[in-house]
């Protein structure tokens, strides 16, 4: 699996950093020739508040807190639950809040506030 975003510059699609062509030039060393990739592509949005990833972050920290869970497990779990994970080649990817925009992270909040009523938590 991997993931990048691109830059334009002058017209062409690139690398913001080493890092990221590194990871490609890993990728591309692992496929064997004839495999095939699939790619999918979408302009990436920033637009998430950080607002947003406080309120997040905080009801996550609360749900964690009252169910049991780590703070991680219940990270994933929200991501689950917003839509925010998908699975590739038998694995688990999910999105990070920092990179959501804000319809990403207002469906975050909702699973939180969703499950915090199955707990019986209010979080609204």
């Amino acid at each position: 699996m991997f993931t990048v975003k691109l830059v334009k510059r002058d017209g062409k699609l690139v690398y913001p950093d080493d890092k990221s062509k590194l990871n490609y030039q890993i990728f591309l060393d692992k496929l064997s020739d004839g495999q095939q990739v699939e790619v999918f592509m979408g302009l990436t949005s920033d637009d998430g508040s950080v607002a947003q990833l406080a309120k997040v972050h905080a009801c996550i920290r609360e749900l964690a807190k009252e169910s049991g869970y780590t703070f991680d497990e219940m990270k994933i779990i929200i991501k689950q639950h917003s839509g925010l994970c998908y699975d590739a080649d038998g694995a688990e990817y999910c999105k990070s809040f920092a990179d959501c925009s804000k319809d990403e992270l207002v469906l975050a909040i909702e699973a939180c506030i969703q499950i915090g009523r199955e707990l019986n938590i209010n979080l609204a």
